[in-house]
């Protein structure tokens, strides 16, 4: 199976309101991350692939499926909504049990499950008596998690699962993330933490305004970023001639020079231009160059810039 989720012109508006719009794209297996500014359409398609929402027209195949009402498919993915409601009155082991017999198992193999769940996102076995009221949120989001897993997905789908937990409890479900993931399970996740989320993931699904602006790793999604203005910081003996030269040949957007510490910054127009004629201009402008430093593209970078 060369990928998990496949999209071909899919597209699902409500009424005159468009939130996807004829996207293409594929998700492989593994951790992919879902990146998108509010109103982007994450949500839409969430809904879309869990079979929540049908498409209004165009191709979605989720585990070589269509999702929608698909309950043999349904079976083999594992959801994590955003939103909480939870039944705050059930104690946390009850409520998994609950659903574990909802889907038809009987009550010790039921019991068994909910607490190996529970077990798995690392929920204190002293709090699986307790009222999910009486929970924190993020409490609650490894409660929702250990839900996900129940009954042992394919697919996991996690919309926004790191929401509300502290540095260290991130920290420790993004291991069980890594886990999951080595053990064989696919992993689709919205999150607003573009940091914790490259640390996280190799891919990545970039959506604005019910578009895919981008998809692939973050290499491939800079290599094919390449026509971007970029910016480098150039140590040499004279920032000032330096700048003149490369300013007056077409190369530059704009620059900023530092004589203090013998620095110049530059912004370049096209960087595969740049790169393949900068050491001629180099030679003509007779600066010495001692370091050259790029730094590359963070998530969010590629994020603020695709969206702006």
């Amino acid at each position: 199976m060369n990928s998990v989720i496949h999209a071909h012109e899919l597209s699902r508006w409500y009424g005159i309101v468009m939130g996807l719009n004829h996207v293409t794209f594929d998700v492989p297996a593994g951790l992919t991350g879902l990146v998108g500014p509010n109103g982007a359409g994450k949500s839409t398609l969430i809904q879309l692939i869990t079979g929540q929402l049908r498409p209004s027209s165009g191709e979605l195949r989720v585990l070589e499926a269509r999702p929608w009402n698909n309950p043999a498919l349904m079976a083999r993915i594992g959801y994590c909504p955003e939103g909480e409601a939870v039944p705050k009155d059930l104690h946390a082991l009850d409520w998994l049990v609950a659903l574990a017999r909802l889907s038809g198992l009987d009550a010790a193999t039921a019991r068994r499950r909910a607490g190996e769940a529970l077990a798995r996102v690392r929920l204190a076995r002293s709090n699986w008596n307790r009222p999910l009221a009486e929970f924190s949120k993020g409490m609650r989001q490894r409660a929702k998690l250990a839900q996900a897993l129940l009954h042992d997905p394919e697919l996991l789908v996690l919309d926004e699962p790191m929401n509300g937990l502290d540095p260290m409890g991130r920290q420790e479900i993004a291991q069980i993330l890594r886990g999951l993931a080595q053990a064989g399970k696919s992993i689709l996740i919205s999150s607003h933490i573009l940091a914790e989320l490259e640390a996280l993931c190799r891919n990545f699904l970039i959506l604005n305004w019910g578009r895919v602006l981008a998809s692939g790793s973050r290499k491939e999604i800079r290599q094919d970023l390449s026509q971007w203005s970029e910016q480098l910081l150039i140590r040499c003996d004279d920032p000032e001639r330096l700048a003149r030269h490369l300013f007056e040949a077409g190369l530059l957007l704009g620059f900023e020079l530092r004589p203090e510490r013998n620095q110049l910054e530059i912004r370049i127009r096209d960087p595969r231009s740049f790169y393949a004629t900068w050491p001629d201009h180099l030679l003509r402008s007779g600066v010495a160059v001692h370091e050259i430093r790029s730094e590359s593209r963070s998530l969010r970078q590629i994020f603020e810039h695709m969206t702006s």
